[in-house]
């Protein structure tokens, strides 16, 4: 009996370590290795130090590489109707995986373009190589090359089937430590996610009037449903019929074929953002919002203008507004539904290979820009607030989520990928928002000065991202060069609606003192 117990046991054993050794690829997964999504997130990151290549080879196979993940390479079983792709547990050499450029050879190359010019073309570059697919699927850049605001910079590049995005950088940053106490993990600032609604709720219920919290109850519930239903029915037309403005930035994917794209990024005071924030009574990421509407709109009038300048007198006036007064411009606002996984949690899983939550869980919104000026700078901000306040209270994302899932069960990879790929490629730009930590912290011994992830391969012209790092605010911009080929400009034109939304709330405080 005893020797029959034993028996099972290792059986079961056996078992459980060829599961841990093979996991099959998640739905979204499967989505990101479709020809039409073959998606990379790209994180640049400033370091205020010389690399030392050695030190952070060693990190690395203290951490990445005990995350399952990183340590898994892509097999795929059967033929192509008929495909499975499964991750499977692989010896990893990090030295395979760490990439240490001749950076004065391909500077000298490049004709010695300034430090920042060659870095953007180096990032460029690497957009249109794809990684091994017979290792694990990442890579790690380390530039000997000072910048402007960087002694020399790091480069992740990651397939997107191996997490979502907020999960990735989670998984970053659980190998970072505190630069003060390099024992400690970063600290991330707490986030407050209770709602306008939820707050009125509370209010009516706290009061004597039962009646009335009840009929706020049931009146949230309906508009929740209705907005739900109109935002489902708005995503279905998207899918079959509905297409943005052909806008200057609307780039054009019909082809299929993956493109090259251009990554720049541009840090601004996060403590601006927070001024704003505090005097319009509002989110960081409304304001992020609110302030993107206003350079869209500043960008597209200047674009506009050019394009009206040619063939025509060169004495018209540049800086009237020629774009059309209506305009459908809608960004894919990426949404991570996975509950968000502690930062300790990664850690615990690397050190002590602990379970832990892991994957791609992320829903879409189509949030629709008020592309216009404006005399009142704050309009923008109001307008986006609306916006996204209306869409929060809707289960737009779960929806968008939940329907990829059951059209790849019911149809199948290709089917679903072609069918989210219209959808994609019928709104205009990419935006999503990460926050980072509250203080300093160091890469395997290197003290960071900004990080700039963003993401490419779908079928975007324009990819807005925002990572937020001790007291700063770093904009990420993807492009395709063919549509925008002066993204600096556009990055310009952001800064400069930060400073006027923020001169017309300085307005209007000292206005209200008076």
């Amino acid at each position: 009996m005893e020797i029959k117990t034993q028996r099972v046991t290792s059986e079961t054993t056996v078992r459980k370590e060829e599961e841990e050794e093979e996991q099959p690829l998640s739905p979204t997964a499967r989505i990101f290795h479709a020809p039409e999504f073959n998606c990379y997130v790209i994180a640049v990151i400033g370091l205020k130090k010389k690399i030392e290549a050695d030190v952070i080879t060693e990190g690395l196979k203290q951490t990445l590489i005990r995350h399952p993940r990183f340590s898994s390479k892509l097999v795929s079983h059967g033929n192509k109707k008929r495909q499975t792709q499964s991750w499977v547990r692989t010896n990893v050499v990090v030295s395979d995986h760490v990439v240490v450029p001749d950076i004065e050879t391909q500077y000298t190359e490049n004709g010695n373009v300034n430090a920042d010019a060659f870095l953007e073309s180096y990032v460029s570059n690497l957009t249109t190589v794809p990684l091994d697919i017979s290792k694990p699927l990442w890579q790690l850049h380390l530039l000997d090359l000072k910048t402007s605001d960087a002694e020399n910079v790091a480069v992740l590049k990651f397939h997107h089937s191996l997490g979502d995005g907020m999960s990735l950088m989670a998984l970053v940053l659980a190998c970072m430590r505190k630069t003060s106490n390099p024992d400690e993990l970063p600290t991330q600032p707490n986030q407050n996610r209770s709602s306008s609604t939820s707050s009125r709720l509370t209010a009516a219920s706290r009061g004597d009037s039962r009646f009335l919290w009840l009929v706020m109850i049931l009146w949230s519930a309906l508009m929740l449903v209705w907005n739900t239903v109109c935002d489902a029915l708005e995503f279905i037309a998207t899918a079959m019929f509905l297409k943005d403005t052909e806008t200057p930035i609307k780039g054009d994917f019909r082809s299929g074929k993956s493109k090259r794209m251009s990554l720049v990024h541009r840090t601004v005071s996060l403590e601006d953002i927070k001024l704003i924030k505090n005097a319009m009574n509002m989110t960081v990421n409304d304001v992020v919002l609110g302030v993107t509407q206003a350079g869209l709109s500043q960008y597209l009038e200047k674009r506009y203008g050019e394009k009206k300048k040619v063939g025509k007198d060169q004495e018209s006036k540049s800086n009237s507004n020629d774009m059309p007064k209506l305009i459908r411009l809608r960004s894919a606002l990426l949404v991570n539904l996975r509950p968000t996984t502690g930062i300790q949690d990664l850690a615990d899983m690397m050190a002590k290979k602990s379970n832990c939550r892991w994957g791609n869980w992320i829903g879409y919104i189509v949030f629709p820009f008020s592309i216009g000026l404006r005399d009142d700078p704050l309009e923008h901000l109001r307008r986006a607030k609306g916006i996204i306040d209306r869409k929060k209270n809707s289960f737009e994302a779960a929806l968008t989520f939940i329907a990829g899932k059951f059209i790849i069960r019911s149809f199948g990879v290709q089917v679903a990928a072609k069918i989210i790929n219209r959808a994609l490629s019928n709104t205009t730009m990419s935006f999503s928002n990460l926050i980072g930590p509250i203080e300093e912290i160091s890469f395997y011994g290197h003290p960071i000065t900004y990080m700039a992830p963003s993401v490419y391969g779908h079928p975007h012209a324009l990819t807005i991202h925002f990572q937020s790092y001790m007291n700063q605010m770093t904009i990420s911009l993807t492009v395709d060069p063919t549509a925008i080929s002066d993204p600096h400009r556009l990055l310009d034109d952001w800064e400069k609606s930060l400073q006027s939304i923020k001169d017309a709330v300085n307005e209007r405080g000292s206005g209200s003192l008076d």
